[in-house]
């Protein structure tokens, strides 16, 4: 297991995505630095990467974590309860960007390793990760052009992994209260093991290597071509309201979410992927026949978007 090769890719990833945003946004990311001495729950350290009311990104973070621990928390051995009790080693980047123009969609993405250390027993190392797509006003082309780019990354290494990755990502993103998808999904991946010793250890790292360079080729094009788009207080209402469904995954069901606040991770960087402004309503549904609801009956479902052909009104 080489995990400082991993780690000094995650950091180069971490300051090429935050560039490219700079870039786009035209301010800068704050810097926020931090170390947990060694004799607690976790030790080891961090960067997170913030920007927060910028020109184009209402508020946005990339953050790089590698921490060791004493004892695996129950949302990493739920697959693997023989390793129940093993201290562990993990690092990864993970993002969340949401902009301001709500035709812009909010994107999230993390690629991770993972490896247990049982006592007496070789490591075992396992590799997650992924991104997905969270519009609030559909585009057709914006979800093929998404879909297309992440199936381009995994065939290079197995042209079998996108159709996994995508079923996959479609069911875990998925508000099983709500029945109702949370986005349009995208690639995701989780457990992916490989014994120490086994060779499949460059197979696990080249997967993230392909997850972490497809991102700005996904993302920055849409950006791009809507962040322009006028806008008004009907569109940022029902952003707002979507955003509470974003809210309810990651507090209810997501499991990175409930591994750094079990294992005793950073707060302020674990909810840093909130969303800046939220709204709730009682038992309320757009009316039939406006974009709004467009999103609910054309975008929330699962469709086979990198096989489509964008239709002219969603261009």
């Amino acid at each position: 297991m080489n995990s400082q090769a991993v780690r000094d890719y995650l950091l180069d990833l971490q300051q090429r995505i935050v560039s490219a945003l700079e870039g786009v946004d035209g301010n800068a990311f704050i810097s926020d630095g931090w170390t947990r001495e060694p004799g607690g729950r976790l030790e080891g350290d961090g960067l997170s990467r913030l920007i927060e009311g910028g020109a184009v990104f209402e508020r946005g973070g990339v953050n790089f974590s590698h921490v060791k621990g004493r004892v695996l928390p129950p949302s990493a051995t739920q697959h693997r309860p023989e390793l129940a009790g093993a201290p562990f080693e993990a690092m990864g980047v993970s993002l969340v960007i949401h902009p301001q123009n709500p035709f812009v969609p909010t994107v999230h993405m993390n690629v991770r390793m993972f490896a247990a250390l049982p006592a007496g027993a070789p490591a075992v190392t396992w590799f997650g990760g992924g991104m997905d797509l969270t519009p609030f006003y559909g585009y057709e082309r914006d979800a093929q052009h998404f879909h297309r780019t992440c199936r381009s990354a995994l065939d290079v290494q197995d042209a079998q992994l996108y159709p996994k990755f995508k079923t996959w990502c479609d069911d875990y993103f998925f508000l099983k209260h709500r029945n109702e998808p949370r986005g349009i999904g995208g690639i995701f991946f989780d457990d992916f093991a490989v014994p120490e010793g086994s060779g499949g250890f460059d197979a696990g790292f080249g997967l993230i290597r392909a997850v972490g360079d497809a991102f700005l080729g996904a993302y920055l094009p849409i950006v791009e071509r809507r962040h322009g788009y006028a806008y008004g207080e009907r569109e940022r209402d029902f952003q707002s309201y979507r955003r509470g469904r974003y809210v309810e995954f990651n507090l209810v069901w997501d499991r990175g979410t409930l591994f750094g606040l079990q294992s005793g991770g950073r707060t302020e960087s674990i909810l840093m992927s909130m969303p800046p402004q939220v709204k709730w309503r009682y038992d309320w549904a757009p009316d039939p026949g406006t974009p709004e609801a467009r999103l609910y009956t054309d975008f929330l479902r699962p469709r086979d978007w990198a096989d489509e052909t964008p239709t002219a009104l969603w261009l």
